[in-house]
Protein backbone atom coordinates (compact mmCIF):
# COMPACT_ATOMS: atom_id res chain seq x y z
CA UNK A 1 0.00 0.00 0.00
CA UNK A 2 1.80 2.93 -0.89
CA UNK A 3 1.85 6.00 1.65
CA UNK A 4 1.07 9.62 0.51
CA UNK A 5 2.76 12.82 1.33
CA UNK A 6 0.86 15.28 3.25
CA UNK A 7 1.23 19.27 3.34
CA UNK A 8 -0.48 22.09 5.03
CA UNK A 9 0.34 24.96 2.61
CA UNK A 10 -2.86 25.04 1.77
CA UNK A 11 -4.72 24.81 5.53
CA UNK A 12 -7.17 27.28 6.42
CA UNK A 13 -7.30 28.83 9.87
CA UNK A 14 -10.17 26.89 10.85
CA UNK A 15 -9.26 23.41 9.58
CA UNK A 16 -6.85 23.52 12.83
CA UNK A 17 -9.70 24.11 14.84
CA UNK A 18 -10.62 20.51 16.84
CA UNK A 19 -13.71 22.33 17.38
CA UNK A 20 -14.85 22.37 13.82
CA UNK A 21 -15.59 19.04 11.80
CA UNK A 22 -13.19 18.39 8.81
CA UNK A 23 -14.87 18.06 5.37
CA UNK A 24 -13.78 16.42 2.15
CA UNK A 25 -12.89 19.32 -0.31
CA UNK A 26 -14.14 16.88 -2.65
CA UNK A 27 -17.30 15.05 -1.87
CA UNK A 28 -18.20 16.43 1.45
CA UNK A 29 -17.09 13.32 3.36
CA UNK A 30 -15.69 13.11 6.56
CA UNK A 31 -11.87 13.83 6.25
CA UNK A 32 -8.69 11.75 7.37
CA UNK A 33 -6.64 14.64 6.98
CA UNK A 34 -3.97 16.58 4.36
CA UNK A 35 -3.70 14.50 1.14
CA UNK A 36 -1.62 15.79 -1.52
CA UNK A 37 -1.91 19.61 -0.27
CA UNK A 38 -5.60 19.17 0.03
CA UNK A 39 -7.72 18.06 3.09
CA UNK A 40 -9.69 15.07 1.60
CA UNK A 41 -11.60 11.66 2.97
CA UNK A 42 -9.33 8.32 1.98
CA UNK A 43 -11.73 7.36 -0.95
CA UNK A 44 -11.13 10.60 -2.52
CA UNK A 45 -6.80 10.14 -1.97
CA UNK A 46 -6.81 6.78 -3.42
CA UNK A 47 -9.04 8.04 -6.70
CA UNK A 48 -6.83 10.85 -6.98
CA UNK A 49 -3.87 8.79 -6.60
CA UNK A 50 -4.70 5.74 -9.03
CA UNK A 51 -5.86 8.61 -11.81
CA UNK A 52 -2.41 10.32 -11.52
CA UNK A 53 -0.75 6.99 -11.43
CA UNK A 54 -3.08 5.73 -14.32
CA UNK A 55 -2.46 8.93 -16.02
CA UNK A 56 -6.22 8.74 -16.67
CA UNK A 57 -8.45 10.26 -19.27
CA UNK A 58 -12.21 11.22 -18.00
CA UNK A 59 -14.52 12.32 -20.18
CA UNK A 60 -17.92 13.68 -18.54
CA UNK A 61 -20.98 11.86 -19.94
CA UNK A 62 -22.96 15.05 -19.26
CA UNK A 63 -22.03 19.23 -19.41
CA UNK A 64 -19.05 18.91 -17.06
CA UNK A 65 -20.59 20.27 -13.84
CA UNK A 66 -21.52 17.46 -11.81
CA UNK A 67 -21.90 18.27 -8.45
CA UNK A 68 -19.80 15.41 -6.47
CA UNK A 69 -21.18 14.26 -3.26
CA UNK A 70 -20.22 11.25 -1.01
CA UNK A 71 -23.34 9.35 -2.11
CA UNK A 72 -22.28 10.13 -6.10
CA UNK A 73 -18.63 10.30 -6.14
CA UNK A 74 -18.47 7.45 -8.48
CA UNK A 75 -21.06 8.46 -10.92
CA UNK A 76 -18.73 11.02 -12.80
CA UNK A 77 -14.81 10.41 -12.62
CA UNK A 78 -13.78 13.07 -14.61
CA UNK A 79 -15.95 15.85 -12.22
CA UNK A 80 -14.54 14.19 -9.39
CA UNK A 81 -10.71 14.61 -11.11
CA UNK A 82 -11.52 18.08 -11.71
CA UNK A 83 -12.91 19.06 -8.50
CA UNK A 84 -9.96 17.22 -6.72
CA UNK A 85 -7.48 19.38 -8.76
CA UNK A 86 -9.65 22.70 -8.25
CA UNK A 87 -9.29 22.27 -4.00
CA UNK A 88 -5.53 22.06 -4.79
CA UNK A 89 -4.52 18.56 -4.81
CA UNK A 90 -0.92 17.82 -6.37
CA UNK A 91 0.55 15.03 -8.40
CA UNK A 92 3.88 16.27 -7.51
CA UNK A 93 2.80 15.53 -3.91
CA UNK A 94 2.21 11.31 -5.11
CA UNK A 95 5.21 9.30 -3.69
CA UNK A 96 6.84 7.36 -6.44
CA UNK A 97 7.09 3.49 -5.24
CA UNK A 98 10.85 4.23 -4.61
CA UNK A 99 9.73 6.56 -2.16
CA UNK A 100 7.00 4.81 -1.00
CA UNK A 101 9.65 1.61 -0.03
CA UNK A 102 12.37 4.48 1.50
CA UNK A 103 9.44 5.36 3.85
CA UNK A 104 8.17 2.03 4.65
CA UNK A 105 11.61 1.04 5.54
CA UNK A 106 12.09 4.44 7.68
CA UNK A 107 9.01 3.69 9.09
CA UNK A 108 9.71 -0.25 10.68
CA UNK A 109 13.73 1.32 11.26
CA UNK A 110 12.10 3.48 13.58
CA UNK A 111 9.79 1.47 15.50
CA UNK A 112 12.24 -1.21 15.27
CA UNK A 113 14.59 1.57 18.08
CA UNK A 114 11.77 2.38 19.88
CA UNK A 115 11.17 -1.36 20.91
CA UNK A 116 15.18 -1.72 21.54
CA UNK A 117 14.47 1.57 23.65
CA UNK A 118 11.08 0.15 25.54
CA UNK A 119 13.47 -3.37 26.04
CA UNK A 120 16.09 -1.35 27.74
CA UNK A 121 13.91 0.88 29.60
CA UNK A 122 14.47 0.33 33.29
CA UNK A 123 11.46 -1.75 34.94
CA UNK A 124 10.62 -2.93 37.92
CA UNK A 125 9.78 -7.01 38.52
CA UNK A 126 6.58 -8.37 39.62
CA UNK A 127 8.03 -8.80 42.55
CA UNK A 128 9.04 -5.44 42.82
CA UNK A 129 5.98 -4.20 42.20
CA UNK A 130 3.99 -6.29 44.69
CA UNK A 131 6.68 -5.61 47.50
CA UNK A 132 5.74 -1.84 47.06
CA UNK A 133 2.28 -2.35 46.83
CA UNK A 134 2.02 -4.21 50.07
CA UNK A 135 3.95 -1.42 51.48
CA UNK A 136 2.29 1.11 50.46
CA UNK A 137 -0.91 -1.05 51.45
CA UNK A 138 0.34 -1.05 54.65
CA UNK A 139 0.83 2.67 55.18
CA UNK A 140 -2.81 3.52 53.73
CA UNK A 141 -3.89 0.88 56.55
CA UNK A 142 -2.13 2.61 59.82
CA UNK A 143 -1.86 5.96 58.94
CA UNK A 144 -5.52 8.15 58.85
CA UNK A 145 -4.83 11.14 57.25
CA UNK A 146 -7.67 12.74 58.84
CA UNK A 147 -6.77 11.81 62.05
CA UNK A 148 -9.50 11.75 63.78
CA UNK A 149 -8.90 9.63 66.25
CA UNK A 150 -6.86 12.58 68.22
CA UNK A 151 -9.49 13.60 69.87
CA UNK A 152 -9.07 10.29 71.83
CA UNK A 153 -6.05 11.85 73.36
CA UNK A 154 -5.90 13.62 76.78
CA UNK A 155 -6.49 17.14 75.25
CA UNK A 156 -3.48 19.71 75.00
CA UNK A 157 -3.32 22.45 76.80
CA UNK A 158 -1.04 25.55 75.61
CA UNK A 159 -1.75 28.08 78.07
CA UNK A 160 0.56 28.04 81.47
CA UNK A 161 4.00 29.44 81.34
CA UNK A 162 6.48 30.07 78.09
CA UNK A 163 9.90 27.82 78.77
CA UNK A 164 13.11 29.32 77.77
CA UNK A 165 13.51 27.04 74.89
CA UNK A 166 10.16 28.33 73.34
CA UNK A 167 11.46 31.50 73.53
CA UNK A 168 13.96 30.86 71.57
CA UNK A 169 12.58 29.23 69.00
CA UNK A 170 9.69 31.47 68.31
CA UNK A 171 10.23 31.30 64.55
CA UNK A 172 10.21 27.78 64.36
CA UNK A 173 7.42 25.11 65.21
CA UNK A 174 7.27 21.46 65.63
CA UNK A 175 5.39 17.83 65.98
CA UNK A 176 3.01 15.17 65.54
CA UNK A 177 2.48 11.60 63.75
CA UNK A 178 -0.76 9.34 63.73
CA UNK A 179 -0.64 6.60 62.20
CA UNK A 180 -2.94 -0.06 64.40
CA UNK A 181 -1.81 -2.14 66.69
CA UNK A 182 -0.14 -2.26 69.98
CA UNK A 183 2.75 -4.46 72.05
CA UNK A 184 2.82 -3.97 75.85
CA UNK A 185 5.42 -5.29 78.00
CA UNK A 186 5.01 -8.84 80.10
CA UNK A 187 7.52 -10.93 81.99
CA UNK A 188 10.65 -11.70 79.94
CA UNK A 189 9.03 -11.09 76.28
CA UNK A 190 6.36 -8.16 74.34
CA UNK A 191 3.24 -8.97 72.89
CA UNK A 192 1.84 -8.31 70.04
CA UNK A 193 -1.79 -6.93 70.42
CA UNK A 194 -4.66 -6.56 67.49
CA UNK A 195 -6.37 -3.64 69.56
CA UNK A 196 -5.70 -0.20 68.69
CA UNK A 197 -6.92 1.06 72.19
CA UNK A 198 -3.96 2.71 74.53
CA UNK A 199 -3.67 3.22 78.21
CA UNK A 200 -4.43 6.53 79.45
CA UNK A 201 -3.17 8.09 83.04
CA UNK A 202 -5.57 8.87 85.33
CA UNK A 203 -4.96 12.51 85.88
CA UNK A 204 -4.87 15.27 83.82
CA UNK A 205 -2.64 18.09 84.57
CA UNK A 206 -3.57 21.72 83.47
CA UNK A 207 -1.02 24.26 83.00
CA UNK A 208 -1.54 25.35 86.43
CA UNK A 209 -0.21 22.07 87.96
CA UNK A 210 2.38 21.76 85.97
CA UNK A 211 5.01 23.93 83.65
CA UNK A 212 4.49 20.77 81.05
CA UNK A 213 1.43 21.13 79.80
CA UNK A 214 1.45 19.55 76.91
CA UNK A 215 3.10 16.27 78.13
CA UNK A 216 -0.54 14.43 78.62
CA UNK A 217 -1.66 15.12 75.07
CA UNK A 218 1.55 14.62 73.46
CA UNK A 219 2.47 11.54 75.40
CA UNK A 220 -0.71 10.21 73.94
CA UNK A 221 -0.05 11.34 70.67
CA UNK A 222 3.59 8.92 70.44
CA UNK A 223 1.58 6.15 72.37
CA UNK A 224 -0.84 5.97 69.35
CA UNK A 225 2.24 6.65 67.18
CA UNK A 226 4.33 3.66 68.05
CA UNK A 227 1.12 1.48 67.85
CA UNK A 228 0.15 2.25 64.44
CA UNK A 229 4.35 1.77 63.56
CA UNK A 230 3.92 -1.67 64.83
CA UNK A 231 0.89 -2.35 62.39
CA UNK A 232 2.47 -1.18 59.71
CA UNK A 233 5.80 -3.13 60.56
CA UNK A 234 3.84 -6.35 60.49
CA UNK A 235 2.78 -6.20 56.81
CA UNK A 236 6.29 -5.54 55.82
CA UNK A 237 7.24 -8.96 53.69
CA UNK A 238 9.50 -10.88 55.78
CA UNK A 239 8.95 -9.10 58.83
CA UNK A 240 6.62 -11.48 61.14
CA UNK A 241 9.46 -14.62 59.59
CA UNK A 242 11.89 -12.92 61.87
CA UNK A 243 11.84 -14.30 65.82
CA UNK A 244 9.79 -12.41 68.32
CA UNK A 245 12.82 -11.06 70.20
CA UNK A 246 14.42 -9.60 66.83
CA UNK A 247 10.88 -7.74 66.13
CA UNK A 248 10.90 -6.40 69.19
CA UNK A 249 14.47 -5.00 69.09
CA UNK A 250 13.75 -3.51 65.89
CA UNK A 251 10.40 -1.94 67.00
CA UNK A 252 11.38 -0.75 70.42
CA UNK A 253 15.04 1.02 68.51
CA UNK A 254 13.65 2.32 65.72
CA UNK A 255 9.61 3.71 66.79
CA UNK A 256 10.55 6.91 67.15
CA UNK A 257 12.45 7.27 63.58
CA UNK A 258 9.58 5.96 61.86
CA UNK A 259 7.65 8.28 63.32
CA UNK A 260 9.45 11.45 62.82
CA UNK A 261 9.60 9.58 58.45
CA UNK A 262 5.95 9.71 58.85
CA UNK A 263 5.36 13.17 60.43
CA UNK A 264 6.94 14.64 57.31
CA UNK A 265 3.33 14.00 55.60
CA UNK A 266 1.46 16.32 57.68
CA UNK A 267 4.78 19.01 57.90
CA UNK A 268 4.30 22.44 56.56
CA UNK A 269 7.24 24.25 54.83
CA UNK A 270 4.79 27.15 54.71
CA UNK A 271 4.97 27.80 58.94
CA UNK A 272 7.23 24.52 59.70
CA UNK A 273 4.57 22.91 61.98
CA UNK A 274 2.72 19.82 61.57
CA UNK A 275 -1.03 20.47 60.80
CA UNK A 276 -3.25 16.85 62.00
CA UNK A 277 -6.42 18.03 61.03
CA UNK A 278 -8.09 20.15 63.52
CA UNK A 279 -6.76 23.78 64.61
CA UNK A 280 -6.05 22.06 68.06
CA UNK A 281 -4.07 19.29 66.64
CA UNK A 282 -1.52 22.13 64.91
CA UNK A 283 1.90 21.70 66.32
CA UNK A 284 4.46 24.26 66.64
CA UNK A 285 7.89 24.09 68.33
CA UNK A 286 6.42 25.92 71.31
CA UNK A 287 3.69 23.12 71.73
CA UNK A 288 6.87 20.42 72.32
CA UNK A 289 9.17 22.67 74.41
CA UNK A 290 5.65 22.54 77.10
CA UNK A 291 5.83 18.43 76.75
CA UNK A 292 9.90 18.40 78.28
CA UNK A 293 11.88 18.47 74.70
CA UNK A 294 14.93 20.81 74.41
CA UNK A 295 16.27 22.65 71.41
CA UNK A 296 18.72 20.04 71.13
CA UNK A 297 16.03 17.69 69.94
CA UNK A 298 13.83 20.00 68.47
CA UNK A 299 16.32 22.60 66.37
CA UNK A 300 17.93 19.08 63.90
CA UNK A 301 14.45 17.46 64.20
CA UNK A 302 12.35 20.64 61.92
CA UNK A 303 15.77 20.78 59.88
CA UNK A 304 15.69 17.12 59.24
CA UNK A 305 11.96 17.60 58.55
CA UNK A 306 12.82 20.90 55.75
CA UNK A 307 15.15 18.61 54.45
CA UNK A 308 13.47 15.27 53.88
CA UNK A 309 10.14 17.49 52.33
CA UNK A 310 12.14 19.10 49.94
CA UNK A 311 13.04 16.16 48.55
CA UNK A 312 9.53 15.42 46.92
CA UNK A 313 9.08 11.56 47.45
CA UNK A 314 6.85 9.92 46.10
CA UNK A 315 4.53 7.86 48.42
CA UNK A 316 6.37 4.72 47.30
CA UNK A 317 9.99 5.92 48.51
CA UNK A 318 8.79 7.46 51.19
CA UNK A 319 7.19 3.83 52.52
CA UNK A 320 10.67 1.98 51.48
CA UNK A 321 12.99 4.76 53.38
CA UNK A 322 10.08 3.96 56.45
CA UNK A 323 10.58 -0.21 55.88
CA UNK A 324 14.80 0.44 55.34
CA UNK A 325 14.66 2.40 58.51
CA UNK A 326 12.91 -0.03 60.65
CA UNK A 327 14.80 -3.25 59.36
CA UNK A 328 18.32 -2.07 60.36
CA UNK A 329 20.49 -4.95 61.29
CA UNK A 330 22.34 -2.64 63.78
CA UNK A 331 19.79 -2.10 65.98
CA UNK A 332 20.87 -3.09 69.76
CA UNK A 333 19.24 -6.35 70.74
CA UNK A 334 19.09 -7.76 66.98
CA UNK A 335 20.17 -11.18 67.03
CA UNK A 336 19.82 -12.71 63.63
CA UNK A 337 21.67 -9.96 61.62
CA UNK A 338 21.86 -11.81 58.38
CA UNK A 339 18.44 -12.78 58.00
CA UNK A 340 17.32 -8.81 58.96
CA UNK A 341 20.23 -7.37 57.13
CA UNK A 342 18.69 -9.98 54.30
CA UNK A 343 15.24 -7.93 54.23
CA UNK A 344 16.57 -4.50 54.03
CA UNK A 345 18.86 -5.54 51.23
CA UNK A 346 15.73 -6.29 49.64
CA UNK A 347 14.49 -2.96 50.47
CA UNK A 348 17.14 -1.20 49.26
CA UNK A 349 17.14 -2.74 45.89
CA UNK A 350 13.22 -2.26 45.23
CA UNK A 351 14.12 1.61 46.30
CA UNK A 352 16.94 1.68 43.63
CA UNK A 353 15.07 -0.12 41.29
CA UNK A 354 12.13 2.33 41.41
CA UNK A 355 14.39 5.37 41.94
CA UNK A 356 15.53 3.96 38.34
CA UNK A 357 12.27 3.71 36.60
CA UNK A 358 10.40 6.89 37.90
CA UNK A 359 13.27 9.63 38.76
CA UNK A 360 15.68 8.98 35.95
CA UNK A 361 17.26 12.01 36.35
CA UNK A 362 17.50 11.68 40.37
CA UNK A 363 21.20 9.82 40.48
CA UNK A 364 21.68 11.23 43.62
CA UNK A 365 18.39 10.76 45.35
CA UNK A 366 19.42 6.97 47.13
CA UNK A 367 21.99 8.58 48.63
CA UNK A 368 20.16 11.78 49.90
CA UNK A 369 17.66 9.01 51.30
CA UNK A 370 20.14 7.13 53.18
CA UNK A 371 21.52 9.93 54.78
CA UNK A 372 18.84 10.95 55.93
CA UNK A 373 18.57 7.68 58.31
CA UNK A 374 21.78 9.04 59.54
CA UNK A 375 20.27 11.87 60.92
CA UNK A 376 17.41 10.10 62.43
CA UNK A 377 19.93 7.45 64.70
CA UNK A 378 20.77 11.39 65.94
CA UNK A 379 17.39 12.50 66.49
CA UNK A 380 16.44 8.79 68.01
CA UNK A 381 19.58 9.16 70.30
CA UNK A 382 18.78 12.84 71.40
CA UNK A 383 14.95 12.13 71.99
CA UNK A 384 15.00 8.79 73.97
CA UNK A 385 17.57 10.61 76.13
CA UNK A 386 15.41 12.98 76.92
CA UNK A 387 12.28 11.17 77.35
CA UNK A 388 14.56 8.88 79.77
CA UNK A 389 15.08 12.34 81.77
CA UNK A 390 11.49 12.54 82.05
CA UNK A 391 10.48 9.38 83.01
CA UNK A 392 13.31 9.92 85.94
CA UNK A 393 10.52 12.71 87.53
CA UNK A 394 7.71 11.31 89.10
CA UNK A 395 5.53 14.40 88.58
CA UNK A 396 6.53 14.11 84.56
CA UNK A 397 6.73 10.00 84.32
CA UNK A 398 3.28 9.83 85.74
CA UNK A 399 1.77 11.35 82.65
CA UNK A 400 3.54 9.16 80.19
CA UNK A 401 1.64 5.98 78.82
CA UNK A 402 3.00 2.48 79.70
CA UNK A 403 3.87 2.06 76.30
CA UNK A 404 6.02 5.49 75.91
CA UNK A 405 7.67 4.32 79.18
CA UNK A 406 8.86 0.83 78.04
CA UNK A 407 9.64 2.32 74.80
CA UNK A 408 11.76 5.42 75.68
CA UNK A 409 12.45 4.33 79.61
CA UNK A 410 15.49 2.20 79.32
CA UNK A 411 17.65 0.71 76.65
CA UNK A 412 17.53 -2.45 74.67
CA UNK A 413 19.55 -5.19 76.23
Amino acid sequence: METTAVSTSAAGPDEFDRNVPRICGVCGDKATGFHFNAMTCEGCKGFFRRSMKRKASFTCPFNGSCTITKDNRRHCQACRLKRCVDIGMMKEFILTDEEVQRKKELIMKRKEEEALREAQRPRLSEEQSQVIATLVEAHHKTYDDSYSDFTRFRPPVRDGPVTRSASRAASLHSLSDASSDSFSHSPGEWAFLETQGHSKQQNQPTANSSRLSMLPHLADLVSYSIQKVIGFAKMIPGFRDLTAEDQIALLKSSAIEVIMLRSNQSFSLEDMSWSCGAPDFKYCINDVTKAGHTLELLEPLVKFQVGLKKLNLHEEEHVLLMAICLLSPDRPGVQDHARVESLQDRMSEVLQAYIRVHHPGGRLLYAKMIQKLADLRSLNEEHSKQYRSLSFQPEHSMQLTPLVLEVFGSEVS
